[in-house]
């Protein structure tokens, strides 16, 4: 969380929340065959579609921005 919060520049701040984001997926699924429900599991694909999304766009950015 130290490098989402202070994190040298945008990029890093970027993955850190991804790999946050990846931890929070393996909590909820962990807790999903813990006790065998499935009601976490649209949780989980919300989670990595939202992820992946904000990676996308983020990496999209911060290319532009590169290339000025």
């Amino acid at each position: 969380m130290t490098r989402v919060i202070r994190g040298p520049g945008l990029a890093d701040r970027v993955i850190a929340l991804d790999v946050a984001l990846v931890a929070l997926m393996g909590a909820i699924a962990t807790k999903a065959a813990s006790t065998g429900s499935t009601t976490y599991l649209p949780i989980v694909a919300v989670v990595a579609i939202v992820g992946f999304t904000a990676t996308v766009v983020m990496t999209r950015f911060l290319e532009q921005g590169s290339s000025s």
